[in-house]
């Protein structure tokens, strides 16, 4: 195991924690560490270069982001989920972001919302040529700013601490479904319901967007 390659190589000595939830978090999403698969001490220590107790704090943030789950005797894995759990956290996300965008929607003054979510939306368009983890990145970056734009602190608290959720379900049906999630101009029609000042359009177009995401994933994994 300590000859491949990709997310878990050798870290700087700095920041270890923080680098090594990062790459874990990385290999998870990106499908290097399968679901299901265990995740064993001694050998991911030995593939990330650091001590076995850094990895058993990175080990703790990604349960609580929801990316590795315990089993029998305190075991470790990688986070499988299922279609019901698919449907839940984009159940769920759609609640949160289509309270955030209805409230941007009704804001008397949203010119500069639209304008940095339309920015967000051209780094998700510029993302399109790049590596899959900067695509996923540039997507979750619009929505969270829907969220943040907001200033509601519990909607976005609410919203990050279905973050490594999120992450599985966007590489569930793998890389090419993934990817179909990622359209831009599906996320522009958001933007352009907000731009608009209508509360009811905005909201309605979050839930849409985000149930054909869950069908689109759903619909093809066996």
């Amino acid at each position: 195991m300590a000859d491949q390659k990709g997310a878990l190589l050798g870290l700087q000595r700095t920041n270890l924690r923080e680098q090594a939830v990062a790459a874990l978090r990385t290999a998870i999403t990106s499908g290097e560490l399968r679901p299901r698969s265990a995740l064993v001490e001694t050998e991911l220590s030995e593939r990330l270069g650091i001590s076995r107790g850094t990895l058993r704090e990175a080990m703790r943030q990604l349960q609580q982001e929801g990316l590795v789950v315990s089993g029998a005797r305190g075991r470790l894995s990688v986070r499988s989920l299922d279609q019901k759990e698919i449907r839940d956290i984009f159940a769920v996300r759609g609640a949160l972001e289509s309270l955030a965008a209805s409230e941007l929607a009704a804001q008397p003054d949203r010119d500069a919302l639209v304008t940095e979510l339309r920015d967000t939306l051209a780094r998700m368009a510029n993302a399109g040529t790049e590596r899959l983890d900067d695509r996923i990145e540039a997507d979750l970056d619009f929505h969270r700013a829907l969220c943040r734009l907001t200033g509601n602190d519990t909607l976005v608290h609410s919203w990050t601490s279905l973050e490594g959720s999120i992450r599985m379900s966007i590489m569930y049906a793998g890389t090419e479904r993934a990817v179909g999630n990622m359209d831009v101009a599906r996320h522009s029609v958001i933007i352009d319901a907000i731009a608009a000042g209508d509360p009811g359009a905005a909201r309605d177009a979050v839930v849409a967007h985000l149930n054909w995401a869950a069908d689109n994933l759903i619909a093809t994994a066996v």
